[in-house]
């Protein structure tokens, strides 16, 4: 066995620039376990409320007064491109996020009518960078203007979530500073002082709340305004080392050491690179030196991120988190100023790569992550994805926290479940149980994982325990690509372990295929034909199971639901277990 290096020459992989961090850990070839964190404790719970319930007192409105700055210190750019759609949207009148509309004339801020995805688009001012991605100045201008204005007469001086909670704070402070120019125009100066007003109460509040915060990239959010603050604020040094300090704590508990997000969600690593790449511009804007603490992050965290892309450059779909947008994932990697290659394999983190010609091959090896970090986790212990060239050929039905607003509830929670992903359920129940209340409970405590490399052919041999304790059977996935990436080759045993003994419990294995490929099942119900839409046919052949094709569904970059198929082996399991092997190869 041999560890992998940073990149091996494939079109896939071929690096950002000059090589800045080893891509592969150390030891990467040696067997390993992976073990469940455990959750937060009550005192954690009961600390926070009572700190909320303070926000609503006359002692919070005198911590929050103080001497309003009369300017900031430098204006920065946005590096970063915004959503030309929902841009064109603001131009037209409307606010529009993941299929829901407002008016802008008329907009209520004391009737919400809007969901919590929408409120928290609307509160960070994240809109701020799609109408600057589209619009002039000038016709940017009284657009952002009136909203902020509107913005203010409802929450300037009313301290209550959802407009006042750490991470909206911090993501607020960060997109003021970034797009300045639209906000402050020097035009009204009644109202200029009133926004750097609110913008230093805002501050204030955040050098309180931020570790007030969730773990992970809400805490990093918070902490990355108190030091924005403490850069553009004129006088505010104390602040920027105070929130220097706080963000390093921040990044501690929010990354792996591996460069991962605790959530484990490609969608969230991508939102944390964004946070520190915005920070960084304001660091430059102000002729400051970026912390070591900031680098190092991003130095971890972007050959992570760059690890969970597949041939079209967006994400895989794992932990509620969809594709995203290919433009503005390329965008917040180069403004994240670090050049490297894709993590191959990583322990926390949990994600194992493969790339072997034009194909990538993308594997959860790792439990889920725990309640408190991610919302809506998800039961996807050894699913995996693959992708032939800009292909997606084996997808994961994911997307359910970016999916659009008025999409089922039980569509959201379906595509949590194990079934929505790539890989074998036993007994028709999750690996890790989803709770009613959406938190995730007993199953996969840990994952054993072994990785080996040869030129001709790339092995990983991982299990989990999620079955044990129910059925008495640990399920094995071996998953071998050979170096041409034209062929993968599986298998999925269910192996007696624990000690209860003696039910059988039916098992189905799911391939979901991605948008666009077609489906045709072999007549001896052991294989079908995939017809790509670029003319590529790969063939699958089964053993130990019946194969049949049925119907499934994928949430795209958009969080739009797209009709695909999916091929599932069926079987029963005895107190024996059961063993199915399965191959895909390219034929054309």
């Amino acid at each position: 066995m041999t560890s992998v290096p940073p990149g091996d020459g494939n079109e896939h992989e071929e690096e950002y620039g000059a090589v800045l961090s080893e891509a592969a850990i150390e030891g990467g070839d040696q067997p390993f376990r992976i073990v469940a964190e455990k959750g937060r404790s009550l005192a954690g719970w009961l600390t926070d409320g009572f700190d909320r319930l303070a926000w609503r007192t006359p002692l919070q409105a005198v911590r929050s007064n103080g001497q309003p700055p009369d300017r900031l210190a430098a204006t920065p750019d946005d590096p970063i491109i915004g959503d030309p759609a929902r841009g064109r949207a603001l131009l037209a009148g409307r606010l529009s996020f993941r299929g829901e509309t407002q008016a802008i004339a008329g907009l209520d801020f004391g009737r919400p009518l809007w969901s919590a995805a929408f409120g928290d688009y609307l509160h960070s001012f994240a809109w701020l960078r799609d109408l600057s991605t589209v619009a002039t100045l000038a016709q940017a201008a009284p657009i952002a203007t009136h909203l902020t204005t509107i913005w203010l007469d409802a929450h300037a001086e009313t301290v209550a979530d959802p407009a006042w909670t750490p991470e909206a704070w911090g993501r607020r402070v960060l997109y003021w500073s970034l797009h300045t120019p639209l906000i402050l125009r020097g035009i009204d100066p009644d109202h200029d002082a009133r926004v750097l007003n609110t913008l230093a109460r805002g501050a204030r509040h955040l050098d309180r709340s931020a570790d007030k915060a969730t773990p992970g990239a809400a805490r990093i959010a918070a902490w990355c305004g108190v030091v924005a603050a403490g850069l553009l604020i004129p006088g505010n040094d104390p602040r920027r080392g105070f929130g220097e300090a706080g963000l390093g704590r921040a990044l501690a508990g929010g990354l792996f050491e591996d460069g991962g997000a605790v959530s484990r969600s490609p969608a969230v690593l991508l939102d944390m690179v964004m946070l520190l790449a915005m920070l960084r511009q304001i660091y430059v804007a102000c002729g400051t030196e970026v912390p070591e603490a900031v680098v190092a992050a991003s130095m971890r965290a972007v050959p992570a991120l760059l690890g969970s892309l597949h041939g079209d450059r967006m994400l895989s779909s794992w932990q509620g988190g969809g594709p995203g947008d290919a433009d503005q994932i390329a965008a917040v990697i180069a403004a994240s100023g670090v050049r490297t290659r894709p993590l191959r394999q990583s322990r926390d983190w949990g994600y194992q790569r493969m790339a072997a010609g034009s194909a990538v091959l993308i594997v959860d090896a790792a439990p889920p992550p725990i309640a408190r970090l991610v919302a809506g986790g998800c039961a996807s212990t050894l699913a995996f994805e693959f992708s032939d060239g800009p292909t997606r050929l084996i997808v994961n039905g994911g997307g359910a926290s970016a999916a659009h607003a008025g999409l089922p509830a039980m569509l959201l929670e379906g595509l949590r479940t194990t079934a929505a992903h790539s890989t074998l359920t036993l007994g028709d129940t999750n690996s890790t149980a989803i709770h009613t209340d959406g938190t995730l409970g007993r199953g996969v405590g840990q994952v054993e994982l072994s990785r080996q490399e040869a030129d001709n052919a790339s092995r990983i041999e991982a299990s989990h325990d999620g079955y044990v304790r129910r059925w008495g059977l640990l399920h094995r996935r071996q998953l071998m690509l050979t170096g041409d990436g034209r062929e993968l080759r599986g298998e999925d045993a269910l192996l007696p372990s624990g000690r209860r003994r003696g039910r059988s419990a039916p098992f189905a294995i799911r391939f979901h295929l991605g948008a666009g490929v077609a489906a045709t099942a072999a007549a001896d119900g052991q294989g079908a034909t995939l017809e790509l839409a670029d003319g590529a046919t790969w063939q699958f052949r089964c053993r130990g199971g019946a194969l049949a094709v049925e119907d499934g569904v994928w949430i795209d970059g958009g969080g739009r639901p797209v009709a695909t198929a999916q091929l599932a082996i069926m079987g029963e399991a005895s107190s024996g277990g059961a063993q199915v092997g399965w191959m895909l190869k390219r034929t054309v």
